[in-house]
């Protein structure tokens, strides 16, 4: 099985379809609040750094997020991304992550 932009679905958790992650993209049918139609992880080993040097960079750090425990962020375009782990972190039955607590 395949995600809408041909991309192999790797597996399926609560609410979310992960596809895998070749290019680093998930795409997304809703623009947020922002005005990207699609969703960028992007992946650090040190999530605490990353977030302020996104930060420093004009980013901040999307709090209405927070109850999903994903690093959600946005550029000063408003554009949402996430700050994710190099590594593999688990999703409880609501999608929700536990990488952050």
């Amino acid at each position: 099985m395949s995600g809408a932009g041909g991309e192999p679905v790797v597996g399926r958790t609560g609410p979310y379809v992960w596809l895998r992650r070749e290019n680093g993209f998930q795409r997304t049918a809703d623009p947020g609040s922002g005005g990207n139609r699609m969703h960028v992880d992007v992946t650090s080993p040190d999530l605490a750094a990353e977030q302020r040097r996104v930060e420093a960079l004009g980013g901040r750090r999307l709090e209405q997020y927070a109850d999903g425990g994903f690093l959600v962020m946005a550029d000063p375009e408003s554009n949402e991304f996430c700050i994710i782990p190099e590594g593999p972190f688990e999703l409880d039955g609501e999608g929700r992550a536990d990488y952050l607590g």
